[in-house]
């Protein structure tokens, strides 16, 4: 397995200057350049001569914003199995005006939606079609590195995480094949997952190159009408982030915090979403970026949460903003209101540093009403409340980072993101948990920066944040462990014993040290 961290500091004033600059989701250099770019990719620069020797002919113009949602390939499972192939090779990424090169699934990103349901198998040939790595093992293996392995991480997933199921402990290396195959139980909780590499060293570049995909684990709502008749999108939301040669090749890129250009929804730049007056659509929100938090407003409207981290909860959330952290999901229904159009965006959020900011997508509202109703009442939720009875055992853990006095100024090997003290060793068990036990767990943060908490194979149900009770309960896989605070939460280890992750899904943290190893062992 290998990990990622994510290194993220306190800015100076030059840093905050900078980020001003990039309110609205874009510095005012980057949309210069970004007109100049979407020039330059569509009237290249050929001389007269050239042009008629060559015979060289400029494409068409092509409009980078404000176009039609485009979602990405469905994947469907038959007879129990979803059999499929992946490619993991370089390829030209348009958006925005910007033509990059960066490794994807399939030559696109995000990759493919794979669908499936409870008790079915997914089977993957993945292929490594990168060129070999350029570079040797470090000694410290806290440092990014051999940006060309890779694997295949099922983020969500109650399932098997060894052998050649789940398992982040994988090196995938470039020309070769490799087979996936992860059986989900058939009770496994109806919902929104997603996938992505989980190579230590090496995850964090190919996560900010777009390498991600979701999955949907389909059935959840279909006794409740107002749900299954709405219309269905899946919002694969990233963070656009690319260097000089609009590539994603170095990690002193990604560490700076104001690496984020723009936002981008299914690999396009502020598209357009379509509905009519009246109508409700469902929305598979997946938090798919490698660094920062984003918290969402549909301009006046309300977002309904119906489900977090692939759960369905048991009652309607209806919220004005939304806050998501990287790896995490939210499916919301939207209720469209007068004709008009109106700004999905990400407002500024202070997460220790400023969160980016600007445009996500532009929902248009047209036609003849479309009189549809929310749901009054949502089913009894999949996951049962863990009692105080039930708990065997508690522990705690520390978040924390070290950092140069002039942090603005450091270079990120100067910084450290650690767990109770120490780096990530993939050849150190951190923490071992017998199957069937029942734990409650205190992760604290030292750190004046937020970090977010994720485990694999099992799920947990957050009891409190920062010492205060946690309204209904909530249960993730994911959440935001506060600065200077903590999170306490309750999880069952049930089915499956072997080797996983707990880490920050900020991956330049995770790729910088801040993961442990968890074993689950049976007497």
């Amino acid at each position: 397995m290998k990990k990622r961290s994510d290194a993220r500091t306190r800015p100076g004033r030059a840093g905050m200057l900078r980020r001003r600059l990039l309110d609205g989701g874009v510095a005012l250099g980057a949309l210069v350049f970004g007109a100049r770019g979407a020039d330059a990719q569509t009237q290249p620069h050929v001389h007269d001569h050239m042009s008629s020797t060559l015979g060289l002919v400029p494409p068409p113009a092509v409009a980078t914003m404000d176009q039609p949602l485009v979602e990405p390939e469905i994947r469907r499972s038959v007879n129990g199995e979803l059999r499929t192939s992946l490619r993991v090779a370089y390829a030209y990424r348009h958006i925005g005006g910007f033509r990059l090169y960066v490794r994807s699934y399939e030559g696109g990103s995000p990759g493919p939606t794979l669908r499936m349901k409870p008790g079915e198998t997914l089977r993957i040939r993945l292929t490594n079609d990168l060129p070999p790595n350029r570079d040797l093992m470090p000694m410290d293996m806290s440092n990014p590195h051999q940006f060309n392995n890779t694997n295949f991480h099922f983020h969500g997933s109650h399932a098997s995480p060894s052998g050649i199921a789940d398992n982040v402990m994988r090196s995938m290396q470039p020309g070769n094949a490799y087979d996936i195959e992860i059986a989900l139980p058939k009770d496994h909780p109806r919902g929104t997952y997603w996938y992505h590499p989980h190579h230590h060293g090496s995850a964090d570049i190919q996560m900010a190159s777009g390498m991600v995909g979701a999955i949907i684990v389909e059935g959840d709502f279909a006794d409740v009408p107002e749900i299954a008749n709405a219309r269905e999108r899946t919002l694969v939301l990233g963070e656009v982030v690319f260097d000089h040669k609009r590539m994603v090749e170095s990690f002193d890129m990604l560490f700076s915090e104001t690496a984020t250009r723009f936002f981008s929804v299914n690999g396009q730049r502020k598209p357009t979403i379509a509905m009519r007056p009246g109508e409700v659509q469902r929305w598979r929100l997946v938090a798919a970026g490698y660094q920062n938090d984003m918290f969402l407003e549909l301009e006046k409207h309300d977002l309904h949460v119906v489900a977090y981290d692939g759960i369905q909860l048991g009652r309607v959330e209806s919220l004005r903003n939304l806050l998501m952290a990287p790896g995490q999901r939210a499916d919301i229904l939207v209720q469209a209101g007068a004709p008009g159009s109106y700004e999905f965006r990400g407002l500024p959020y202070d997460q220790g540093y400023p969160s980016p900011t600007g445009p996500v997508a532009r929902v248009v509202v047209a036609g003849d009403p479309m009189p549809m109703r929310l749901p009054a009442a949502l089913p009894k939720p999949p996951l049962e409340t863990i009692r105080d009875s039930e708990i065997t055992g508690r522990r705690t853990l520390t978040f924390s980072a070290t950092s140069p006095e002039a942090e603005a100024a450091g270079h990120w090997q100067e910084f450290a993101f650690l767990i109770d003290g120490k780096k990530f060793d993939p050849n150190r068990i951190d923490q071992r948990v017998k199957l069937g036990a029942v734990e409650e767990w205190t992760i604290n943060n030292t750190h004046f920066h937020d970090h977010v908490f994720n485990i694999h194979t099992n799920p947990f149900q957050v009891t409190q944040v920062n010492g205060q009770p946690a309204p209904n309960l909530p249960w993730r896989d994911t959440v935001v462990v506060p600065r200077k605070g903590s999170v306490v939460f309750r999880s069952r280890f049930l089915d499956y014993t072997g080797i996983y992750m707990l880490h920050c899904h900020m991956m330049n943290h995770e790729e910088m040290g801040m993961m442990q190893t968890v074993e689950v062992y049976k007497d």
